[in-house]
C-alpha cells in the first residue's frame, strides 16, 4: 500500500527534527521513502508568530493504516511528547506532528482514523507536497487531483 504523510514543526530545529521523523518513518517502508521539498507556512487554524516547515513523505508499507498510524503517533510521541493542542483543545505550536494523509484510494472513518485526512483539501502545506509526489492521485471523494485542491483554495 502506498501512504502519503505529512510532517510539520514550528518549534525548535524544525529541519532536524523533520529530518528525524523521516528517518524514523523510512524504516517503516517496504521501498525507499519518497520526500518532498520543504514547503514553509503560516500555522493553520491559529494564531503564531511561528511559522511552520513542512514535508511530505510516501512510502510503501505492508502495515493496515491502522497499524501505520499506531507506528507513526510512536514516532511522533518519541520525538516529543508535547500535545499538539492546547488545554482548551485548539491547536498550539508544536515540535513536531505528524499526519497521514491518505493510503491510496481507501476511505476509512472510524472513531481513531479518517483516510483521506478529513482537512486535506483546505490546506497548501499538504496539498504542495502531494503535488510534487502524487500528482495524478484523485481523492476518493471529491474524485480531484492536488493541483485541483489547489485550485479551490
Amino acid at each position: 500500500m502506498v501512504a502519503h504523510i505529512n510532517i510539520g514543526s514550528n518549534l525548535g530545529d524544525s529541519r532536524s527534527l523533520i529530518g528525524q521523523a523521516v528517518a524514523e518513518i523510512a524504516l517503516l517502508s517496504s521501498t525507499p521513502p519518497r520526500t518532498s521539498t520543504l514547503i514553509e507556512s503560516e500555522p493553520w487554524g491559529y494564531e503564531s508568530p511561528h511559522r511552520f516547515t513542512n514535508i511530505g513523505i510516501e512510502i510503501t508499507t505492508s502495515l493496515t493504516p491502522e497499524q501505520l498510524l499506531s507506528q507513526l503517533l510512536q514516532i511522533q510521541k518519541a520525538i516529543s511528547p508535547r500535545s499538539h493542542r492546547d488545554n482548551l483543545g485548539n491547536y498550539a505550536d508544536r515540535l513536531i506532528d505528524i499526519d497521514l494523509i491518505h493510503c491510496g484510494d481507501l476511505i476509512i472513518n472510524t472513531p481513531t482514523l479518517t483516510l483521506p485526512h478529513p482537512r486535506l483539501h483546505l490546506r497548501d502545506f499538504v496539498l504542495l507536497p502531494l503535488l510534487q509526489l502524487s500528482p495524478t492521485w484523485h481523492h476518493p471523494l471529491l474524485h480531484i487531483t492536488p493541483s485541483q485542491m489547489l485550485a479551490t483554495l
